[in-house]
Order: C-alpha cells, then structure tokens, then sequence
C-alpha cells in the first residue's frame, strides 16, 4: 500500500483510537528498549507540571532495531551540550536523562517508545506517550510510514508539537502538511539529488535498474534517483520492489536485467536486508562490480566489505551526514561532545556493542534525533521558554536556521528541511579495506525537487516519478570534494 491509500489508512488508523498499551521504556528503568506490552511504568514519568514533557519515538524491533540506542542518544546529546542534561548511565543513553532547562523551562523525559517500523504499533506508542504519560513534545519517529503516521496523528492533536527524528518518506510534509510537525533534515528523494547527474553524466550509465524496499521510504529513495537519473536523460528499465523485511530475495533478483542488459543498478533496500539484497544478487547474477552498482545510504562500506572488495568504486547516495574524509572544526567538537557525554555506547555501527559513542554520532540515524534536540532548544529560546502561546512556540520553530556540525538547515513553507546533499564512493584505502569518500556537494536542495514533486503530485510509489527528462538546478553545479575538502 502507498501514497493516497496508504495516508488515507493511516488517518483511519490514528482515528479508530488505538487501545493505549502500558508502560515506557526510559529513565533508569531496566525495561528500557522493550516494547510497550512488556515495560514497566517510567520512573518520575507523570507528565504532569509545566515544561517540556518529551517523549522520544525510538524503534527497539523490526528491520531498524538495531538503532535504538543510536536515535535516543542523539536526542540526549543534543541536551546534554545545549540544556544541562546529564545522562543517567554513562555507557547507555535509553536510561534517560535529567536536569535539562532552557530558559527556565525544564524539559522531562516521560518516556521512550518503541516501534517496529509499522505505523499501527508507533501509532499505539505515540499515544501511550501523549494521551497516558503526558507528553507534549514529541521527538521522532525514525522510518518512512512511522513519519506519515505521526504526521497525521499531529495534525489530529494541534495541542501537541512533534520534531521528526530520522524518518525518511515524503508524505510526511509534503502532502501531510501538519503545522505542528517539523522536519530538520531532508526526504530520501532529497538524499539521492544529484547521483543520477554523476553517474550518466560522468560515468555513461545511460540504463539503470532500481531495487528498492516496497514501502514510503523505498518509494521515496527510489523516487529521487529515479527523477534525477530520467532527468538528465538516462533511462529507467526494471523497478523491482521487494517487500521490506524480505529474507529470500532470490525472486526478486531473478527479476532484474542481466548485468549485461543494463548499464547499472540503483540498490534502495535497507535494514536487515541490504546484506541480504546483495548476496542474493551474487548468488543469481553473478558478482558485484564498482562500476555497475549504486546505492542509497545503507550502501556503506562495511556491508560492501563483506561482500568483498570488487565493491570499491561504487557510489552512494547522501543521507543527514558526511562520510569521515570530511572533517571541519565544528564536527570535530560535535564528535568529541559524544565521547564527553558517555564513557560508550552500544550503537548500531559497532554492532550494538559499547563503542566510543562518536562512532554512533557520525551516522545519520544518531544527527536526525541530535538536529531535533537541538531544533527544540533553539525554539524554546526564541520564545523565552514561554510555551502557552503554542502557536507564536510553532512559528519560532518554523522559522529558525539551525547552524548544525554537518551544514546550516532552514525549513521551506511545509515545514520540512532544505539542505545540502553530500554524494560519496566507495574505494580502497591504503591497506586495501573499503572506505566512503566523499566525492560533491550539492547545496541547498528543498523537497520539491527542482518542481518534480509537489502536494498535488502523487506520492512516490511503483509507478511515480514517470522517467521524463526536466532541468534540474543541480544539473552540473554540484561542488567537487577532494580529500574530503570542498572546492570553492
């Protein structure tokens, strides 16, 4: 199901009120991470008083599982360096915090849910958080139709104010449009802006087959790509969508071109899959090459490594960082306030075991929630912590530019993030281990995407985009990265 029937049975899903489900995970509770039908009531979680009462929608099972730890933390991070929060564990961020303030409002974790990537299982968790805990700020959620979800449970529950955290689908802004819901970061359309430019104009792809995960935010990526490579005037032959969470992608592959019939392939499936995806792929069609493959932000090097080395030269969409070549002094300090923070972390890039937490701040997963955190503190003092005029808190909010580590991020008129999208390769480094090398920079790019899409187009799914050639501002005017310097 996608685009007007999928919002359409999201609007049903919030409205037929789903039974609340008891319990938090969060605040030195060992229940931390479980999901709701399984915790414990959060410790001080009354969600009663004035403040911030925050609630953060994290995903402790399902395909994205494993970045718990990392969205929390990021969120943490962000307080911890901006509000006064200490943390409640210094080797575990899904304790809690405390003693956040920004002028003179607390802000008080109530509570931290736990979805699966299903929008009926965020929706029962948003509401155990809000309509039981007393939330009345969310942070959150993390993937594609958990966003649309929360999108239209805001727009149901104008009283509430809700800064997206990862999730990646475009409806959520785009044809959603609830005023009270911000995204501090691009869609995963955004994400892919220019990869199709680089690879028919400089590598000669001219046919590429597309394999994306079958749900909002695999529509979404694929989407992007789609009208940046048709754009410029490459061909889109196959589009294959397996369904998200898939184990046997035998079929699925067997569906796609040889790799003799096309030039290359578009490779959007996420999660527990992408490893999957890729093997099937060397079991059916033979192996991975550089130069024939691309892929959007799960296409990263410690996947391709195990697959081995002949990976190298393949190049990867963007997503809410830089790879590390890039290095400033204002990521610098945000990497270090990680490791300042907690002692370790178990993120997902570690394989949930304790790591130096700037391991996990260097992933998109972990700067979403941290952009959010910051979006948050940033609105509350625009408005002096004064939060009983909701609407002039709403308009703050709307109106900052935030001056982030990895780039400055403004909101266009849907509330949702105009950003810059930085394009990366594959490669061996010197002791031949496989490396993400940023490669451009194309600034400044906004959900609509050089007017492919709009609130009265349809919402990207098997069929849309169609592949039609149309200008696109970043046609040719992406900034060149060389060692991890940009150059202008």
């Amino acid at each position: 199901m996608s685009g007007p029937k999928l919002r359409k049975a999201l609007v049903l899903l919030v409205s037929a009120g789903l039974a609340l489900v008891t319990g938090c995970a969060g605040d030195g509770d060992d229940s931390a991470g479980l999901p709701a039908d399984q915790q414990n009531s959060v410790a001080g979680g009354s969600g009663s008083g004035d403040g911030i009462r925050l609630g953060i929608l994290g995903q402790c099972e399902g395909p994205f599982g494993g970045f718990h730890e990392d969205v929390v933390a990021g969120t943490t991070l962000a307080l911890a360096r901006f509000a006064g929060a200490t943390p409640e564990s210094s080797t575990s961020a899904l304790e809690g915090f405390s003693g956040a303030e920004v002028a003179g409002t607390p802000i008080e974790l109530v509570g931290i849910g736990c979805g699966d990537d299903t929008a009926d299982r965020v929706v029962q968790e948003v509401r155990r958080l809000v309509e039981q805990l007393g939330a009345n700020v969310i942070i959150g959620p993390l993937s594609g139709d958990e966003g649309i979800a929360i999108a239209e449970y805001a727009k149901s529950n104008p009283e509430l104010t809700v800064l997206a955290g990862i999730s990646g689908s475009q409806e959520q802004t785009l044809q959603v449009q609830a005023p009270n819901y911000f995204r501090f970061y691009g869609d995963g359309a955004i994400w892919n802006a220019g990869l199709g430019d680089l690879l028919h104009n400089e590598e000669g792809w001219d046919t590429v087959a597309v394999i994306a995960d079958d749900y909002s935010f695999g529509h979404t990526s694929a989407a992007g790509f789609i009208a940046d490579f048709c754009g410029v005037g490459g061909k889109v032959t196959h589009r294959v969508f397996p369904p998200l969470g898939t184990t046997d992608y035998s079929s699925y592959i067997a569906a796609l071109p040889g790799p003799d019939e096309v030039d290359g392939y578009f490779w959007a499936v996420g999660g527990t899959g992408t490893q999957a995806a890729l093997e099937a792929f060397v079991n059916g069609q033979g192996d991975l090459s550089g130069d024939q493959h691309a892929g959007n932000l799960f296409f990263n090097p410690d996947l391709a490594q195990a697959l081995g080395t002949d990976i190298a030269g393949a190049y990867v969409g963007g997503f809410a960082t830089l790879p590390a070549d890039v290095r400033t002094p204002e990521i610098e300090e945000y990497l270090a306030a990680a490791d300042e923070t907690w002692e370790s972390i178990p993120g997902s890039l570690s394989g949930n075991e304790p790591a130096p937490p700037s391991v996990a701040a260097a992933f998109g997963f972990f700067y979403g929630y941290y952009t959010a955190g910051v979006a948050l503190v940033e609105g509350l003092e625009a408005v002096g912590g004064d939060v009983s005029d909701l609407d002039a808190f709403h308009e703050a909010i709307a109106g900052l530019t935030l001056d982030l580590p990895y780039g400055e991020i403004s909101l266009d008129e849907n509330r949702s993030g105009i950003v810059d999208v930085g394009l990366s390769r594959l490669a061996l480094d010197d002791s031949g281990n496989v490396v993400q090398e940023t490669v451009a920079i194309v600034p400044g790019v906004d959900q609509t995407f050089g007017g492919t899409f709009s609130p009265d187009t349809p919402s990207p799914g098997r069929d849309f985009p169609a592949c039609e050639e149309r200008e696109l501002p970043w046609e040719g005017n992406a900034i060149p990265v060389v060692d991890g310097v940009p150059q202008s």
